[in-house]
C-alpha cells in the first residue's frame, strides 16, 4: 500500500506542525496511507469495535487527562489495547489539539490528492481561475502576461500541476522548479514576481474555467449564444470550457476578463444568454397573442 513514512511527515510537513519524534518505532513498516486522523478516546476506555487503526491517532488534552486518572497498570493496559505490540512511532507537538488536527489534515489531504500535469497557463482573473490551453505557440503565455500587466495574478505557466480536492474541486499550482517564470518567445525567460511584485502571483488557485485558444477555422461551429454550457473532465471533475478562435487584432485579454466575469454572473444563478432567450420567447408569444388569426371577411 502506498503512503508516506513518518520521517517524511516530520521532515517535509509544514513547519508549524512542530513535530518531534519521541519513539521512532518501525515507521518504515507502518506507512501513513490515509489523510484522516482519529482521536481514540473510546478505544482507550475499552471500546475498540470499529476502531480506525489505519489513521494517525491523536491523543490530545482530553485523552491525556483520562489516562492520568488511571493506575499505572490500567494505563499500560489501555495503551496496549490501542497499539498492541506494533511498535508504533510516537511523536509530539506543542500545538493545541484542534489547530494541529486541522493543519495536519489539510497537509495530508494535499499529499494524497490525485494529481496530473497539464500544459497551459493558469491565471486568477477577478477571483476566477482561468486555465488557458492550446497548441504550443498559440499565445497562452503572452495572454497570461498581458493579464498580469492589467492587475491579475499568475499561478502557473507552461506546466500546471493539478490536484483534486474532494469530489468536485480542482486546484492548480506551479512547478516547483519553474515557479512564476515564463518563457516569452522572442524575449526569453522572465520572472513575473520580480517584474511585477509579489501581488502579481499566487501559489495556487482553484481551476474553474478552461479557456481554449485555437486558430480561427471558418468551418468550425463556434458558440454564438452560450445557451449550452460545454464542459470537460479533469481528474474526474467536470468544469466548463470556452473556445476563443484567434484572428489578427482580436483582444484575447479583454475576452478572458469577460469570460471570468460571465462565470461569476452564472455562479450567482443568472445567465445572460438564458435571460435573453426567455425575453425573446415572451415577446414572440405576446406578438402571437395580439395578431388576429383565423378571421375571414365577407367576400360577397
Amino acid at each position: 500500500m502506498k503512503g508516506i513514512s513518518v520521517s517524511q511527515l516530520v521532515e517535509e510537513g509544514p513547519p508549524e506542525l512542530d513535530l518531534e519524534v519521541i519513539v521512532p518505532g518501525k515507521g518504515a513498516k507502518l506507512p501513513i496511507t490515509v489523510s484522516e486522523v482519529n482521536r481514540p478516546g473510546l478505544a482507550l476506555a475499552g471500546f475498540t469495535q470499529n476502531f480506525l487503526y489505519e489513521r494517525i491517532q491523536v491523543l490530545g488534552e482530553t485523552e491525556t487527562l483520562y489516562l492520568d486518572t488511571l493506575s499505572a497498570e490500567e494505563r499500560h493496559a489501555s495503551i496496549d489495547r490501542l497499539f498492541g505490540e506494533k511498535s508504533v512511532p510516537l511523536l509530539r507537538t506543542r500545538m493545541s489539539t484542534t489547530p494541529f488536527i486541522r493543519r495536519l489534515g489539510a497537509h495530508l489531504t494535499d499529499v494524497f490528492a490525485p494529481r496530473t500535469t497539464l500544459h497551459g497557463s493558469l491565471v486568477d482573473v477577478y477571483g476566477v481561475g482561468l486555465l488557458f490551453t492550446g497548441e504550443s505557440g498559440i499565445g497562452k503565455s503572452e495572454t497570461a502576461l498581458d493579464l498580469v500587466e492589467r492587475g491579475h495574478r499568475l499561478v502557473a505557466d507552461d506546466i500546471v500541476i493539478v490536484s483534486r480536492r474532494g469530489p468536485s474541486i480542482l486546484v492548480g499550482s506551479s512547478n516547483e522548479l519553474l515557479g512564476h517564470r515564463m518563457e516569452i518567445r522572442g524575449v526569453g525567460i522572465v520572472d513575473v514576481r520580480e517584474m511585477f511584485g509579489v501581488r502579481a502571483t499566487r501559489l495556487r488557485k482553484r481551476i474553474e474555467v478552461e479557456v481554449r485558444l485555437e486558430p480561427w477555422d471558418p468551418d468550425a461551429p463556434y458558440e454564438r449564444l452560450g445557451l449550452d454550457d460545454r464542459t470537460t473532465s479533469v481528474l474526474g471533475v467536470r468544469i466548463p470550457y470556452v473556445t476563443i478562435p484567434l484572428v489578427p487584432g482580436k483582444n484575447v485579454t479583454v475576452l478572458a476578463e469577460v469570460v471570468a466575469m460571465n462565470h461569476l454572473i452564472k455562479t450567482s444563478g443568472r445567465s445572460p444568454a438564458a435571460d435573453l432567450d426567455e425575453r425573446l420567447r415572451t415577446l414572440i408569444e405576446q406578438d402571437r397573442a395580439a395578431s388576429p388569426i383565423g378571421d375571414v371577411g365577407d367576400t360577397e
